[in-house]
C-alpha cells in the first residue's frame, strides 16, 4: 500500500509540494523559512504546494517567480528525486526538480533571507527531515563507478589507475567478491592510497568490519547479505553508506538502517549474468517512486542510460561497463 493510500485511510490528506533545486556556477538558491509556518527557522529549497489542475512544472515556474524573482524556462526543469514523508501532524510529497537555467538575480520577494550554498554547505540539521534525501542527491555523481573482476593486486590497482585517469569517477565502490579477506584488504589499502591521488572518494564493498579495517575508505556499499543482517546504521553519519537493493522491501530495510543510497537492478540483461530476470524501467520506475533515498539503476546499463534513469526519479547508473578498463 501506498504512503498516499495510508494517508487517505487516516483521514490525513498528503500535500504534494513541488521543491526546486536552482543551480548556478556549483551552488544552490537556499531560502529560510518564516518563523510563524510549519517548521519555521529552518532552511528550505524554493517551491509550494501545487494546486489543483497545475502540473508540478507549472507550480514550479509560479512558485519560483514569486519567491525569488527568477524566471525559469519550464523545459529546463529535470527531475531529481520524489519524497514522501510523514511529519504526525500532516504529510507531505516533495516533488523535486532541478534547473540550471534561472535567469535573473535572486531575491527574497517574500521577505525571506536567501543565498547560494555549495551542496557541501547544506547541513542536515538545518533542514526539515524530509529534506535529507535531497542534500544527499545533491551531493551524490550521476554515475556509481563500481571496480570489476579482479585478479592479482599489481594488475588490478593498475587498472584503478587507468580507469580514474581516463573516466575520472568522483566515488567508487571497490567491489572484488572473489578475493579473500586478506587480499581484499590489501588491494582496499592500496586503492585508497591510488584514490586520494587522484582526487577521489573510494567506498569498501561488504561488512561493516571491512570498514573500520580501511583507514580512509570514505563509505561502506553493503551487500543485501550485509544489510539485511543490520538494524541500525553501521557507520558514520559523515561517510557514505549504500546498500544493494533488488525489490521494495530491501530498499524499505536500507532506508530503516540509515542508507544514504540504494543500487537497485538488474534493469537491463547483463553479460555476468545471462538469462537472469531483469525489471525493466517500468518496474524500475514504481520502485523509485516509492523510495525516500537516492536510487541508481544497475545491471547492463551506460552511460547513455544516465538520463533514463533520470526520467524513472533515478539518482543516475551504477556500474562497471562505463568506466573500468577491459584490458
Amino acid at each position: 500500500m501506498s504512503d498516499s493510500a495510508s494517508a487517505s485511510e487516516a483521514g490525513v490528506k498528503e500535500v504534494h509540494v513541488a521543491v526546486a533545486v536552482i543551480v548556478r556556477d556549483g551552488r544552490v538558491l537556499i531560502a529560510r523559512r518564516p518563523d510563524h509556518v510549519h517548521q519555521g527557522g529552518l532552511l528550505e529549497f524554493p517551491g509550494g504546494k501545487v494546486e489543483p489542475g497545475e502540473s508540478v512544472q507549472a507550480a514550479l515556474v509560479r512558485e519560483i517567480a514569486e519567491e525569488t524573482g527568477l524566471r525559469v524556462p519550464e523545459d529546463s526543469l529535470e527531475p531529481v528525486i520524489g519524497i514522501r514523508h510523514d511529519y504526525g501532524d500532516k504529510r507531505v510529497f516533495l516533488d523535486v526538480w532541478e534547473t540550471r537555467a534561472a535567469e535573473g538575480e535572486a531575491t527574497g520577494c517574500e521577505g525571506q533571507p536567501v543565498e547560494w550554498l555549495t551542496p557541501d554547505q547544506l547541513r542536515d540539521e538545518d533542514f526539515p527531515a524530509a529534506n535529507r534525501p535531497i542534500i544527499r542527491a545533491l551531493r551524490l555523481p550521476r554515475q556509481l563507478a563500481i571496480t570489476g573482476e579482479t585478479g592479482d593486486l599489481e594488475p588490478t590497482v593498475k587498472r584503478l589507475e587507468m580507469g580514474l585517469e581516463v573516466a575520472r569517477p568522483p566515488l567508487v565502490v571497490l567491489r572484488a567478491p572473489a578475493l579473500s579477506e586478506r587480499a581484499y584488504r590489501q588491494l582496499a589499502e592500496e586503492a585508497v592510497s591510488v584514490c586520494d591521488r587522484a582526487g577521489v572518494a573510494l567506498m569498501v564493498h561488504g561488512g561493516p568490519e571491512i570498514f573500520r579495517a580501511i583507514p580512509g575508505a570514505r563509505g561502506l556499499h553493503l551487500p543485501w547479505r550485509e544489510a539485511a543482517a543490520l538494524s541500525a546504521r553501521p557507520v558514520p553519519q559523515e561517510v557514505w553508506l549504500g546498500v544493494s537493493c533488488h525489490s521494495r522491501q530491501e530498499i524499505d530495510h536500507a532506508e530503516a538502517i540509515g542508507a544514504d543510497y540504494v543500487t537497485l537492478g538488474p534493469v537491463q540483461p547483463t553479460e555476468s549474468h545471462p538469462g537472469a530476470p531483469t525489471l525493466g524501467w517500468r518496474a524500475f520506475a514504481e520502485l523509485v517512486s516509492e523510495a525516500a533515498l537516492p536510487v541508481f539503476a544497475l545491471g547492463g546499463l551506460s552511460s547513455g542510460d544516465i538520463q533514463a534513469a533520470r526520467q524513472c526519479g533515478g539518482q543516475g547508473i551504477a556500474g562497471i561497463g562505463f568506466w573500468w578498463p577491459r584490458n
